[in-house]
């Protein structure tokens, strides 16, 4: 199973493709959030495609950017597409980087039964 996984800049996404490839899973990133193509994300045809999300506060906990609201409202506007096809999508502000893997492995099992 080929995964997916989109979201704005600083949401996880490296993290948790780095955690779905260590428990076993064909796992990428989609810089869908960088690419003005309306379906970028789906280049490579995943089987399943998450969605990951935080808001500006959240990314500002977790790291150091230059950019502010206005950056991330035309993020959410180029993964709009993505979103609208997202199998799974979880927001992340609330949650660790295990929580967020942890979710994501449960919904692939789920999907699995």
């Amino acid at each position: 199973m080929r995964i997916a996984v989109v979201g704005v800049c600083a949401s996880g996404k490296t993290t948790l493709v780095a955690g779905l490839r260590a428990a076993g899973y064909d796992a990428y990133n989609v810089a869908q959030e960088h690419s003005c193509i309306h379906d970028f994300w789906n280049k490579h045809h995943p089987d399943l495609l998450v969605m990951i999300d935080a808001t500006l506060a959240a990314i500002l906990k977790r790291r150091k950017v230059y950019w502010g609201e206005e950056r991330l409202v035309a993020q959410h506007r180029r993964l709009a597409d993505a979103r609208a096809h997202a199998d799974l999508f979880l927001q992340t502000d609330a949650l660790d980087a295990n929580h967020v893997l942890a979710s994501v492995i449960e919904f692939i099992k789920a999907r699995k039964d």
